[in-house]
This record gives structure tokens, C-alpha cells and sequence, in this order.
């Protein structure tokens, strides 16, 4: 009783001053009882709720290339699996895509794809220009993986508002655990840096259960949240892949995401937090908990059904089958179910503090 009377209050402590030392995180994160938890949800949800009210915000996401130069060992289209049927989508093809979206009410496309060389800087500059000139109200959101900080600055320029790079992990030794040693830390965390240099919506995130990682791992994300105050934060369970050198590794916590998610509402209340796929893919109900839980984005897909699955970065992601409109009215009723409303609103972060 005495350790949960101590997550209490750090918990309050955490509602009041949006930080902790590490060990107070260390303390708050280890076996967290259920009641701390729901305490989290209402707290969360009641904080998230007098900034952003019911409101739930869309993002359309268009996976334009499953082509990766990275052999990342947890994802499903890392270079090194030779089984993943390889696509690209033409700058023609992601603007129809835009249009669909914009049609059915979207007012932010999220162009997320690999490390596709294809895909210049030339290339992207100008599909950004004219997706801003076609639909000048609406946002863009790059996650397009590690780039020059030139890069960044070319995109920038060309009209782009958000980017989102997760960084995974931010403890050095699980970072390298997780990838080649072609791929760096260093650098990863540099380009986050890089974009909110630059003036970047600047979103990140992590795995939750991901292969090696503890409890000290998880402290280290909070304070390095702490430090770098992302203005988007997506986390979500780790789920292997059949054809990655985790395959048979233990998939990450459907409770636990979701008690980190009310986490970093209590810590950043205004951050624009997704209730991701991964979540839905683990749980039928996974996506309503997660904003239940204090997050309050959902990205559902606009690229063409018959490229969904081939963008599989885990075992069994759901909604690769569904038509973009279909899909939005089971999310509006999904959420009508549990008191929320879909946004169609550029859904900017309010900054509350």
C-alpha cells in the first residue's frame, strides 16, 4: 500500500508540474496497480478535455512507398526481407489520394512511407507545392524517415507543417539493439532536433515492449519527452513481424500503452497524442481506450486499398481492407460510442501552457 500511496503522488505531482526526476519516474512506472491506472485515464481524459473538448482530431495517411533502404529489425518492409511485394506511388497518384481525402472532409494528409532514394528532394518539394496549392487549408505531415537538416529545410519551404519521426527508443544501447550499425542514435536524435530548429509541428515517439526494453528504458523516454516537448507524440505496442529477427518475440502491452499514453497527457496536456493502429490491431475496443486514455488523434488510411497491405510493417494491422469512407463512418460511430466526435479541422496543437 505504501508504494501505491507514493505513485499517487507523484502522480499528482506529475498533474501539477508536468516533470519528474528519474527516480520519481522509475517509482511511478514500475507495477503500476489497475486503480492507479484508471486514475491516470480520468485525469488524463479530464485534462485533455478542458483544452481540446470532445474533439477528436483525422489525419489522412497515405503510405506512398513500402521501398526502405533500412533494415531496421523489427519492421516488416526493412530491406533486408526479401518476401515484401515492393510499391511506390507517383507524385499523380498521392494527389488523388489528397483529393479523396479532402473530399470526404480531411483537412491533413500524413505522407509516411520508407527510406525510398526515389523519392528526391526535388520530387518531394514539388508534390508538397502542389498539395499546399491544391488544398491550401489543409496541413501536410511528413514521416519520411532521417534526412539532412538542408532536407528538412527544403520541405519546410515548399509548405510542409508537421513531420513525425519516431525516434523508437531513446536510450543509446536499446537504439543499437534495435537496429544495423549503419543506422546511428546520434543522428536520429539529431534530426529531431533539426526540425524543431527549423519551425517543424515536430512529433516522435516509441515502441512499448519492444525487444529489451525495461523499466529504465522507460524513464529515459519520459525525460528525454520532458527535454525535447514534442508537439506530436505517437506510441504504441510493439508487434513482431514473421519475416524479422523478432519474429517470435513477446508483443508489447496493450495496458501498458495505454497507461503511458495518459502519462504523457499529464506531462505535455496539450500534445496531440494518436490512439494508434497498433492498438486497434491488439484489441478490438484498442483505439476507443487509447482515447479513453487521454489521446485524441486518429489516422485512418487514404491510400489505395490494394497497396494497404503490402505496408505491413507488423502481423495482422487492421482497416487494409476497408474503403477510406467506410472507414470514417465506423470510427464517427465508434466514437459516438464513448461521448467523442470526429474533428475535420486542420487540429493544430493548442498550446495550453
Amino acid at each position: 500500500m505504501k508504494s501505491i500511496s507514493l505513485q499517487t503522488e507523484l502522480l499528482l505531482k506529475l498533474e501539477q508540474n508536468h516533470r519528474l526526476s528519474r527516480p520519481e519516474w522509475l517509482l511511478l512506472l514500475t507495477h503500476p496497480s489497475k486503480e492507479l491506472s484508471n486514475e491516470v485515464f480520468s485525469r488524463a481524459r479530464r485534462l485533455r478535455d478542458r483544452i481540446y473538448g470532445k474533439k477528436i482530431y483525422l489525419r489522412g495517411l497515405i503510405e506512398f512507398t513500402n521501398i526502405c533502404q533500412n533494415n531496421c529489425y523489427y519492421c516488416g518492409i526493412r530491406s533486408g526481407n526479401p518476401k515484401v511485394e515492393r510499391y511506390r506511388l507517383l507524385p499523380k497518384e498521392i494527389l488523388a489520394c489528397c483529393r479523396t481525402g479532402r473530399d470526404l472532409g480531411f483537412r491533413t494528409f500524413v505522407l509516411q512511407g520508407g527510406e525510398d532514394p526515389f523519392y528526391t528532394d526535388e520530387i518531394l518539394t514539388d508534390l508538397i507545392h502542389k498539395i499546399k496549392q491544391e488544398f491550401p487549408d489543409c496541413a501536410v505531415t511528413l514521416s519520411i524517415g532521417e534526412k539532412s537538416k538542408e532536407s528538412y529545410q527544403a520541405y519546410f519551404d515548399a509548405g510542409a507543417d508537421r513531420y513525425l519521426l519516431r525516434h523508437e527508443t531513446a536510450t543509446k544501447e536499446h537504439y543499437q539493439l534495435l537496429h544495423p550499425k549503419e543506422l546511428s542514435y546520434e543522428n536520429r536524435i539529431r534530426c529531431l532536433f533539426d526540425l524543431k530548429e527549423i519551425g517543424y509541428q515536430t512529433g516522435c515517439g516509441f515502441m512499448v515492449g519492444s525487444p529489451g526494453q525495461n523499466t529504465e528504458h522507460l524513464a529515459e523516454e519520459f525525460l528525454f519527452l520532458q527535454r525535447i516537448q514534442p508537439d506530436m507524440i505517437g506510441i504504441g505496442p510493439f508487434i513482431p513481424h514473421h519475416e524479422t529477427p523478432f519474429a517470435k518475440e513477446v508483443k508489447g502491452s496493450v495496458e501498458q500503452t495505454l497507461f503511458l499514453l495518459g502519462l504523457i497527457r499529464l506531462m505535455i496536456p496539450d500534445v496531440l497524442l494518436p490512439a494508434t493502429t497498433a492498438l486497434g490491431t491488439l484489441h478490438t475496443r484498442g483505439r476507443e481506450l487509447g482515447i479513453l486514455a487521454g489521446a485524441n488523434v486518429l489516422m485512418p488510411n487514404l491510400s489505395p486499398v490494394n497497396n494497404r497491405k503490402q505496408y505491413e510493417l507488423y502481423d495482422n494491422k487492421i482497416c487494409t481492407g476497408e474503403e477510406s469512407a467506410e472507414c470514417i463512418s465506423c470510427l464517427a460511430q465508434r466514437l459516438h460510442s464513448i461521448g467523442h466526435e470526429i474533428s475535420y479541422e486542420r487540429g493544430d496543437r493548442i498550446k495550453a501552457l
